[in-house]
């Protein structure tokens, strides 16, 4: 794959992986995440969540994507921190996966408190905080602390290497301090993860993933960088088989 198709591909992923989280996040999963009547809506509008699980899944695609598409790039400047990247990436995108089946799991839980027409409420009520509780943690665990830890990886070789403008992974390490420091922070409970603070704290690695894919779509990656480094491994190659 050329970098220039690469990437293409990467910030059509960062933007399909934005919108798929959002619409997924704020508004598909609110019948049955953000309603007290969660067992009774969930049934209702189960089409409308698992729509939204097919959403979270695409952003599950989307994240292996990224990281598969960027690995031989990467390599090339740091390898060691490249394959961090990819690992670090796909156990974000378990825990996204664990997270809808969890969901997917309370539309069933509340199909079939329907259809048991309410009885024994309370036991129903259990297994769906345990359920939501589930999802809450991998929210948490994938989209905010391994995210901060990926988007550290692959902003630091972005500026050491200039592939993009240095503004882009600057804000891009800034964002991914931020992020992380918000995930500590709900963990112990000093913040609400969808709360004033929690937005503010996950705004600039937002702000950094659509303007890289901009770039990437508009610019791709610069191209005297790529040239310097094949021009530099080159040499290195002839000057090891002298």
């Amino acid at each position: 794959m050329s970098p220039k198709l690469a990437a293409k591909i990467v910030g059509i992923l960062f933007i399909l992986a934005a919108v798929t989280s959002m619409i997924a996040a704020f508004i598909l999963y609110k019948p049955i995440l953000n309603n007290a009547d969660y067992l009774v809506q969930g049934s209702k509008h189960a089409n409308q969540v698992i729509l939204g699980a097919v959403m979270e899944l695409m952003l599950v695609v989307s994240a292996i994507g990224t990281a598969t598409t960027m690995f031989p790039i990467l390599r090339k400047y740091n390898e060691t921190i490249a394959l961090w990247h990819i690992c670090f990436r796909f156990l974000e995108a378990i825990m996204i996966t664990v997270g809808v089946i969890s969901v997917l799991s309370l539309v069933t839980l509340s199909r079939e408190f329907v259809a048991a027409g309410a009885v024994d409420a309370a036991a129903f009520q259990v297994s769906g905080t345990l359920l939501a509780a589930i999802h809450d943690w991998t929210f948490l665990l994938g989209p905010l602390f391994m995210l901060g830890i990926n988007t550290m990886m692959y902003s630091y070789i972005f500026y050491k290497s200039r592939l993009v403008p240095r503004f882009i992974p600057i804000l891009g390490m800034t964002g991914a301090v931020l992020v992380f420091t918000c995930a500590l922070l709900v963990m112990f409970g000093v913040i609400e993860q969808i709360s004033f603070w929690g937005g503010i704290l996950a705004l600039p690695v937002a702000a950094n993933e659509m303007i890289l894919a901009v770039w990437l779509l508009i610019k791709g990656f610069n191209d005297p960088a790529l040239h310097s480094l094949s021009a530099n491994k080159k040499a290195t190659t002839i000057a090891a088989s002298m």
